[in-house]
């Protein structure tokens, strides 16, 4: 009878510990998930910040050239303008004088 008493105990301490082997399973289980999905939670925001900062860097950098690029128009206007000024009085004079002579 001892000896039947001591199996069914022996079961069910069995039957426990591997039920809570199954419930730490579940456990880690989920813990893993749970690690995994703020991993890649923590890594999309990490994407998008990086993607940010590469657009705000770019937009500074086509605003610089489009400053760089006006400057440089806006001299070679001048330049031509310089040019071609004396040119135009003196086309100017000569249309004006062929009309009156």
């Amino acid at each position: 009878m001892e000896l039947i008493k001591k199996i069914k105990q022996a079961e069910a301490q069995a039957q426990e510990i591997i039920e809570q082997a199954r419930t730490d399973a579940t456990e880690q289980a989920e813990t893993g998930r749970e690690n995994r999905r703020r991993a890649l939670a923590d890594a999309e925001q990490h994407r998008k910040k990086s993607i940010e900062a590469a657009i705000a860097q770019a937009q500074a950098k086509g605003r610089a050239e489009v400053e760089k690029l006006k400057a440089q128009a806006e001299q070679q206007l001048r330049e031509l303008r310089d040019k071609t000024g004396g040119k135009m009085a003196a086309a100017a004079a000569k249309v004006t004088d062929y009309l009156r002579g």
